[in-house]
C-alpha cells in the first residue's frame, strides 16, 4: 500500500507531540525514533522506512530549491511548521549512502524565564543598551529556547527593532511593543556575515544571531555590540572561560589580541546551561553565569581566562552563578540524582567536595 507521506509525517508530528518529545529520528530501514526526557525510544508500532520513503518525507518538509541544494552539499538545514502547534527544525543528512533526518521540536509558545526554571538576574540582561550575551552549552541543552524568552520578554517589556538571523528561523515572534524581523539565512539573506553586516543600515537595537559561525560572523557581531547594539547569540562551548577561549582561537594569531581586546570591553555575560533528568520526570536546567566585570575583563585581556571558573566560584555576590552550586542545590532539592548531577559537572572533584 503506497505511503502518503504528508500524512504519515503529520501522524508522527501529532505522536512527538502527544508524548512530549524533543525529537524525531528518520533513517531508512528502522522504526521512527523519539526522543522523551533525554532516552531515544523506537516507535515499534510504525513501519520501517526505506531510504526512498525518507527521500519523500523531504520532498513534503521542503521546497524542490532546498531538495536540491540538499543533493549538492548532502547536508541541508530546514524548518517545517506544523498546523499552528509547533514548528520542527531539521537536519537532513547522509550515511553510509542513504538519507536520514533528525528533526527537533520547537514549541509554538515561548516560555518565560520564570516557565522554563531559569534564574531571575538573566532579564536584566533583556535590560541592555549594548553588549554581548551568550548562551552556550552542548547540542540539545536549551539555548535555543533560553534566547527565544530574552528575546520575547524585550519584544514586550521595550520598544526596540529586534532582527534574528537564523538556519532556519525557529520558534516565531509577533511583535507586540518592539518590532521584530525575522531573517533567514539562504532564503532572506546570503550568509549570517551579509545579514549582520546590513544590519547597521537597518535601525536595529537588538540583534539575535541563532549560532556564532567562524570569525566573519563573530568579529561582526563583537563589532555590533561595541556601536551601541544589544547582541545575542549561542555557541557550542561546555562553559564560560572555554566560550571566550574558543571565540578567540577562531581568529588569526595576527588578530588575537585585537578580538581580545573587543570582547574584554564588550562582553556582558555568558549563560551556560544543562538540561538534567528530573527525578519526578522531565528535564530541570542546571547552569553557570558569568558577569563580565573589571576582573573579568582583565583576565581576558591578560590572557588570563583559566583563572575565570576561579572568579564565577567566588562572584556570588555580584550574581555570579557556579555550575557545580547549581547543581548541588537541585540535588538538595531532591530535583535531580547526585548520579546525574556529578556526571554534568565539569570538575566533579570539586562538585563532591561541596555536596
Amino acid at each position: 500500500m503506497a505511503i502518503d507521506y504528508k500524512t504519515e509525517i503529520d501522524s508522527l508530528f501529532e505522536t512527538v507531540i502527544a508524548e512530549g518529545a524533543s525529537d524525531l529520528h528518520l533513517s531508512s530501514d528502522m522504526n521512527p525514533i523519539i526522543r522523551v526526557s533525554g532516552s531515544l525510544i523506537p516507535l515499534v508500532k510504525r513501519q520501517k522506512f526505506t531510504s526512498n520513503d525518507i527521500s519523500a518525507f523531504l520532498d513534503v518538509m521542503t521546497t524542490p530549491e532546498k531538495k536540491k541544494l540538499f543533493l549538492e552539499t548532502q547536508e541541508l538545514d530546514f524548518s517545517v511548521q506544523y498546523k499552528d502547534l509547533a514548528r520542527f527544525r531539521g537536519n537532513a543528512f547522509f550515511e553510509r549512502g542513504t538519507i536520514s533526518i533528525a528533526l527537533r521540536m520547537i514549541p509554538r509558545e515561548i516560555k518565560t524565564l520564570d516557565q522554563l526554571q531559569l534564574p531571575p538576574i538573566l532579564e536584566t540582561f533583556t535590560q541592555l543598551q549594548q553588549g554581548f550575551f551568550l548562551v552556550v552549552g552542548p547540542v540539545g541543552q536549551g539555548k535555543s529556547t533560553t534566547l527565544a524568552a530574552m528575546i520575547e520578554m524585550i519584544n514586550q517589556t521595550r520598544t526596540e527593532h529586534i532582527i534574528t538571523i537564523e538556519n532556519p528561523i525557529e520558534y516565531l515572534f509577533e511583535s507586540k511593543r518592539s518590532i521584530v524581523a525575522q531573517r533567514e539565512v539562504k532564503v532572506d539573506t546570503q550568509s549570517f556575515r551579509n545579514a549582520l553586516t546590513s544590519a547597521f543600515r537597518e535601525d536595529v537595537d537588538v540583534i539575535m544571531v541563532g549560532e556564532m559561525r567562524g570569525p566573519d560572523t563573530m568579529a561582526a557581531a563583537v563589532t555590533a555590540a561595541e556601536t551601541g547594539h544589544l547582541v545575542l547569540s549561542t555557541l557550542h562551548t561546555n562553559n564560560a572561560a572555554q566560550t571566550i577561549d574558543r571565540i578567540i582561537d577562531t581568529f588569526p594569531p595576527g588578530q588575537q589580541d585585537q578580538i581580545r581586546i573587543q570582547l574584554a570591553a564588550s562582553l556582558a555575560g555568558i549563560f551556560s546551561q544543562r538540561l538534567i533528568p528530573r527525578i519526578s520526570g522531565g528535564l530541570i536546567p542546571a547552569y553557570e553565569l558569568l558577569i563580565n566585570n573589571e576582573a573579568i575583563a582583565n583576565l581576558i585581556r591578560d590572557k588570563r581566562t583559566h583563572e575565570i571558573n576561579s572568579v564565577i566560584e567566588t562572584g556570588m555576590e555580584s550574581g555570579m552563578i557556579d555550575m557545580n552550586r547549581s547543581l548541588a542545590e537541585l540535588v538538595r532539592r531532591g530535583e535531580i540524582t547526585p548520579e546525574n548531577a556529578l556526571s554534568r559537572s565539569l570538575n566533579p572533584k570539586a562538585f563532591s567536595k561541596i555536596l
